[in-house]
């Protein structure tokens, strides 16, 4: 008799993903026991260089691989420090290099493994496709400092040989927007041209335009860079590689959407020294530094930002988790993505595909016993939950929030089911920013005030003494000057350099515990936190544009007076 066999493709897949991520769980309970730290090579870009430290067959049969070179550094990914062969490997591997293991699942040594095709590929070549040259990028990066450097190497390298020429152009647009500070580069095909832009400081800056031809090539390039489909053109992809700029690892995270002319190409550089911005330097006004290291530094309770998209909540979560790490302490994170890699403790990365979400990975991290966790959203009402339930049995949690201002915050977590009096137990505080544009100190002007401005500035201060808020007004210049943008060299013609945020918070107390509970409005929060006096956005913004750090028309772009 025949029976049907019913293959469930979909439940087979479900299976899999299961058994994948109770390996990964496995592989990080056996790295304590052997003391060697553990790594998810899925979440890490695998470096050709570091491949070709160990032969592809003795790799295989030893259960190990490279995965990141940084110098004489080798970083490797075994999957039993106690496997025979490993130590003669490792003693081998010292002559040449300083070896470091990670403690890695199966899964992730296939996926190392499966970049060998890339080597063999790379050494076959002779236009560099799966190569960028670190040791041009180091030379352009000195010889660009700005946009225009940028336009003039791309104009004089698309006179030169097709096959030269997008290797070059590559390798001055990485270079480029590494030398420029830049955090995205754009390539959009328009109908007749394709479009190169820079986002600087938070926004996007025109740098030049080329053809279709150069840009079919470069769409190949950077395809085979990251490790993508070369002949998938109708759906949207994402991939990753990484370069070596100064010394520093950056990874480069790339995206690709089909549009009406082409595939936009988006590649976002996670420079770590752009978001490695310390405690002091984030342009919170002296006051509220005292409030909120006072909040950060208790044992438990919860720590929330919030504020939209680019705001730069994480960089304040970072700086946060800096201020209060020492080695007496368990930090873990769950991230999407990790940006920044910080010394001593562990960060995690969620992976959808994977069921590694925000609410999976905060269950996790409690079974590792921590006393500090950064949950890098909260975004649903299970999540919400458990993270304050978390901060009130012992643990400082550390999260942020998508709402425009800090007494936002707590109508948003009661949309969220989670208990009026929980969270009135539960939260230190809840700080909103935004990020401004610094004027540039070389071209800054002083402005004068029209009618309508000096209106605002005087409103905003007399609401500041009208508070009775003393502490802010002593922090406003005695002579009241406003500047203005210009434009130079040094800030590649837009009148500004870097960002610094601007702040708001509510610190929970009595009045906002007793408000918390009859499950009140944005506006009744507001309300009962004047007695704290601590500015708004819009007064932190006046404080800042009369002591010249940045315009009025750049504070009007991101704030509501």
């Amino acid at each position: 008799m025949n029976m049907a066999v019913i293959h469930d493709e979909k439940g087979e897949k479900q299976v899999d993903d299961l058994r994948k991520v109770e390996e990964e769980k496995l592989v990080q309970t056996l790295s304590e026991r052997y003391g060697i730290p553990y790594v998810d090579l899925s979440t890490v870009s695998i470096e050709t260089d570091a491949l070709k430290a160990i032969p592809e067959a003795r790799a295989r049969a030893l259960g190990m691989a490279g995965f990141k070179l940084v110098g004489k550094d080798l970083y490797l990914g075994l999957l039993s420090p106690r496997k025979e062969g490993v130590d003669e490997m490792l003693a081998e591997l010292k002559t040449k290099w300083n070896p470091y293991s990670y403690l890695v699942s199966h899964a992730s040594l296939e996926r190392a493994w499966s970049r060998y095709r890339d080597v063999s590929l790379a050494a076959e070549t002779k236009s560099g496709i799966l190569d960028i040259s670190q040791e041009s990028l180091e030379e352009l990066s000195k010889a660009i400092h700005n946009v225009t450097d940028v336009k003039r190497l791309v104009d004089e390298t698309l006179g030169g040989a097709k096959g030269h020429k997008i290797s070059k152009m590559l390798e001055i647009i990485l270079a480029g927007a590494f030398g420029a500070d830049s955090s995205d580069v754009h390539i959009e095909p328009e109908e007749a041209r394709v479009r190169l832009r820079f986002r600087l400081d938070g926004m996007l800056e025109d740098v030049v335009f080329f053809d279709f031809d150069t840009y079919k090539l470069l769409n190949s390039r950077v395809k085979l860079l990251s490790t993508l489909k070369l002949n998938v053109k109708e759906s949207a992809q994402d991939g990753r590689f990484s370069i070596k700029m100064g010394g520093t690892d950056v990874e480069v995270r790339v995206s690709f959407v089909p549009g009406a002319y082409g595939e936009s190409i988006v590649m976002r550089i996670l420079n770590p020294k752009a978001i490695a911005v310390a405690f002091e330097g984030l342009g919170i006004a002296p006051k509220l530094q005292r409030i909120i290291i006072g909040e950060i530094e208790k044992p438990n309770g919860i720590v929330l930002t919030t504020g939209p998209t680019g705001s730069g909540k994480t960089t304040t979560l970072y700086a946060f988790l800096k201020k209060v790490y020492t080695p007496g302490v368990k930090i873990i994170t769950i991230e999407d993505p990790v940006e920044y890699h910080v010394p001593g403790i562990t960060q995690t990365q969620t992976d959808e595909r994977k069921g590694y979400t925000f609410l999976e990975g905060l269950r996790a991290a409690l079974r590792q016993d921590p006393d500090i966790m950064m949950v890098g959203e909260v975004r649903d009402s299970e999540t919400a939950k458990i993270a304050i339930n978390s901060a009130l049995t012992g643990h400082l949690v550390f999260s942020t929030l998508h709402t425009n201002t800090a007494a936002g915050a707590i109508p948003r977590l009661i949309d969220l089911d989670v208990n009026p009096k929980i969270i009135s137990s539960a939260l230190n505080i809840a700080i909103a920013q935004r990020l401004v544009r610094k004027l540039c100190s070389y071209c800054k002007k002083e402005a004068a005030f029209t009618d309508e401005e000096r209106a605002l500035i005087d409103g905003t201060l007399k609401r500041l003494k009208d508070e009775g808020n003393e502490e802010a007004l002593a922090d406003v210049p005695r002579e009241r000057k406003m500047f203005a943008p210009v434009g130079c060299d040094k800030c590649n013609q837009t009148g500004y350099k870097g960002r610094i945020g601007i702040f708001e918070a509510i610190l929970m107390d009595e009045a906002i515990e007793a408000a918390t509970v009859g499950n009140p409005s944005e506006r009744e929060i507001k309300k009962a936190a004047l007695p704290q006096h601590i500015p708004d956005l819009a007064e932190d913004a006046v404080i800042k544009i009369l002591q010249g750090t940045t315009s009025l028309e750049e504070v009007r772009r991101v704030v509501e007076f």
